[in-house]
């Protein structure tokens, strides 16, 4: 098991990774954060409110499961948001540079963070 600042550091060996940080999506606080590449605090409590408006709209759907992640990419930056299963609601959140990060890598990361995430 990592604990947090593990879990961040862990996430930083990426290519091209900017930023991350470890969130509590119902209050939009965050637990733990490292690097930058976009104010992280404000980046926290704004997909606070996008997995919150997710989970509503999979519930008035009827959609079972979990969200597994969400991807937002931007024209210089791709945006990883990683709800953990065994933290609930809480999420990983990892911002990289588009030019130098491989998505497939990163995505495993962030699952594997996940999976072994220690709060």
């Amino acid at each position: 098991m990592s604990n947090i600042n593990e879990s961040l550091q862990d996430l930083m060996s990426l290519d091209g990774a900017m930023g991350g940080c470890i969130v509590d999506y119902m209050s939009g606080m965050v637990l733990g954060m490292i690097g930058g590449g976009v104010d992280l605090e404000l980046a926290a409590a704004g997909n606070s409110q996008v997995v919150k408006a997710k989970v509503a709209t999979m519930q008035s759907l009827g959609i079972k499961g979990e969200i597994e992640d969400i991807l937002i990419t931007l024209e210089t930056q791709l945006h990883i948001i990683r709800p953990t299963a065994g933290h609930e609601d809480l999420f990983i959140y990892l911002v990289l540079d588009k030019s130098k990060a491989n998505l497939a890598l990163a995505r495993r990361k962030v699952q594997s963070i996940e999976k072994n995430l220690s709060v």
